[in-house]
């Protein structure tokens, strides 16, 4: 058991052997438990060099080492869901002496990437997307007769997302000659919630582990049949035995790899295993924050000044309720679950089901806040419009980490001014420091209709109180010359100077939708040029949202959109990522002196 992470590299003999999982499978299987004790110390030092998630890699040490052991990847293909479990795998495909790299630009990945090694099968940033990827994969190879198998490892976590459970439909419609590994530590990133987490729930505190006879480290049932969901869906079905032990899963992947058909291995695991810290609280420990940085100042963030302002919101009026899909500590909702338990709802890895939760909680009276991350809200698309926007309901979306962010393309936010925008009866609204993020809840929250606000990861700027939040209108911040700033969110900040080194004018915009169109007019009339800024993609985003209107109305003015460019950012601080797609206050200036 490990107690602290460590600030110099770990001795770790056996592991410097390994550069492939050929050379793993070399080692005698007496070994492989020296191996296991190595490669956790390893995954806790090089964490704590880059920061990261390391919760769950810990809890899979075991089975990444058993499952590269046992078959010939990458032959045999691995499918990890979610991705974030996959730090280990990295580590014993060739990707050791890069793990320093990290979540840096030109680095290694957070999650698996099809891109930078072989032995990345599928890239699995979100969840629950693993076993319907494997099934194509499987389906694929018996089309041209590649002898193969195809593994998946997907957390029970994931396994509450209903895209899973289409996926299992399909898998055993097929009959497909595919293993499904079921990780069960009753966490995904905050407690599992709902019936099938505590399916799993009353299977573990029924069964002991048994370590007296034959089958050491098999589960003892006692009157229970853990594995009767699945079998009914169509698979053979082994487990629960113990995901920690080497050599149980040795035995029974080897003995699975015979079976042909549908099959599920059902793994019991600690999340943060061997890392005293983590075992205790394996929540806050999801994640590790790179130690150079652990001492740093904690200011109040946007997710904060949401949490707090739905907290007293809630006290004020009991139509409010909370929903999230997993995201309670991270959407800063902790303290509303604990005060208002009645009204808060984790729906668990189900962004679908949250979305159209809370249109049957609208029609019912009721004043629902969705607080979902922006590139999460992209998977329940189609509730927005169908369920929530075409009814027109109450509903308010809080829509967290609206940004770039260092885990980037798969959890960047930088598309929902894209597609939300494009949905009738919607309200998109951006502010631009918490001040006015409040003002912004309130107006949403009493607003007749679906609503979202959105806002970025990070540190709230403190603004000066100002004029109220008013539908469709935008704030000026100051009068210039030649050019106007039409600021959207907290690209503010970065504009202020510019405005003021350049004597532009600048206006926070606020509204994404409805815009300030009688602004926008007034502007084009005085200035040459209009200048759009937006830490979203430019593709069909708050600067195309003007376009179309001074098109529409034959304005004379020249147009200048800066955003997101038609990419996707790898990860970076997102500071950095800024600058790779000149979101600088610096290159501001120079495109529109360029323009000018």
């Amino acid at each position: 058991m490990f107690n602290k992470i460590p600030t110099s590299r770990p001795d770790t003999p056996l592991l410097d052997t390994i550069d492939d999982p050929s050379d793993l499978r070399q080692l005698a299987p007496d070994q492989l438990t020296d191996l296991a004790r190595e490669l956790r110390h390893f995954l806790l030092y090089s964490v704590g060099q880059t920061g990261g998630h390391f919760g769950a890699g810990l809890g899979v040490i075991e089975l990444t080492i058993a499952l590269h052991y046992s078959y010939n990847t990458p032959i045999d293909q691995l499918i990890w869901d979610v991705g974030h479990q996959t730090y280990p795998h990295k580590i014993l495909t060739g990707r050791r002496e890069r793990m320093h790299t990290l979540r840096q630009p030109d680095g290694l990945a957070p999650f698996p990437s099809q891109s930078e090694s072989i032995f990345d099968v599928f890239g699995t940033g979100h969840s629950s997307t693993s076993i319907s990827a494997a099934l194509g994969i499987e389906l694929a190879n018996k089309n041209v007769g590649r002898q193969s198998h195809t593994v998946v490892v997907i957390g029970d976590g994931a396994m509450t997302a209903g895209m899973a459970f289409e996926a299992l439909n399909h898998v055993a419609a097929c009959h497909a000659n595919l293993l499904v590994i079921l990780n069960d530590n009753a966490m995904s990133i905050s407690e599992n919630v709902g019936g099938l987490a505590n399916y799993f729930a009353r299977n573990i505190s029924a069964r002991e582990l048994d370590n007296t006879g034959p089958g050491k480290g098999a589960f003892e049932n006692r009157d229970t049949t853990p594995g009767s969901i699945f079998t009914d869906l169509g698979f053979h079905y082994t487990g629960p035995v113990d995901g920690h032990d080497i050599s149980v899963l040795l035995e029974n992947l080897d003995a699975l790899k015979a079976h042909s058909g549908p099959k599920l291995l059902h793994l019991i695991t600690k999340k943060g295993k061997g890392y005293a810290p983590a075992e205790t609280s394996p929540v806050s420990s999801h994640a590790l924050t790179k130690l150079e940085k652990q001492s740093e100042n904690r200011e109040t963030t946007y997710s904060q000044v949401f949490g707090e302002w739905i907290t007293k919101k809630a006290a004020i009026d009991t139509r409010l309720f909370a929903i999230t899909p997993a995201m309670k500590e991270g959407s800063g909702l902790t303290e509303f679950s604990e005060q208002f338990p009645d009204r808060f709802h984790d729906v668990a890895i189900a962004e679908q089901h949250a979305v159209t939760l809370a249109a049957g909680l609208a029609t019912g009276g009721a004043k629902p806040v969705v607080a979902i991350y922006s590139t999460f809200l992209q998977r329940a698309f189609d509730q927005l419009i169908h369920d929530v926007a075409i009814q027109n309901l109450d509903v308010m979306f809080a829509v967290d980490r609206a940004s770039l962010l260092e885990d980037g393309p798969t959890h960047s936010g930088v598309f929902d001014y894209s597609f939300v925008r494009a949905i009738p009866n919607m309200v998109i609204m951006s502010p631009s420091n918490g001040n006015v993020m409040e003002q912004m809840l309130d107006f949403g929250f009493e607003h007749s209709g679906p609503c979202l606000v959105r806002y970025p990861r990070g540190t709230a700027i403190t603004g000066v109180q100002e004029s109220t939040v008013q539908l469709g209108k935008a704030q000026t911040c100051r009068e210039g010359k030649r050019a106007a700033i039409l600021a959207f969110g907290t690209t503010r900040t970065i504009s202020e100077s510019v405005a003021e080194n350049l004597d532009l004018t600048l206006v926070d915009m606020r509204f994404v939708k409805p815009l300030d169109t009688e602004l926008i007019t007034e502007l084009a009339a005085g200035h040459d040029l209009l200048v759009t800024i937006e830490e979203n993609a430019i593709a069909g985003g708050a600067g195309s949202a003007v376009n179309e209107y001074v098109v529409s109305q034959g304005l004379n003015c020249e147009l200048l959109n800066i955003g997101v460019p038609d990419l996707f950012i790898d990860q970076d601080e997102p500071a950095n990522m800024r600058k790779k797609v000149g979101l600088t206050a610096k290159d501001i200036e120079l495109k529109i002196n360029s323009r000018l």
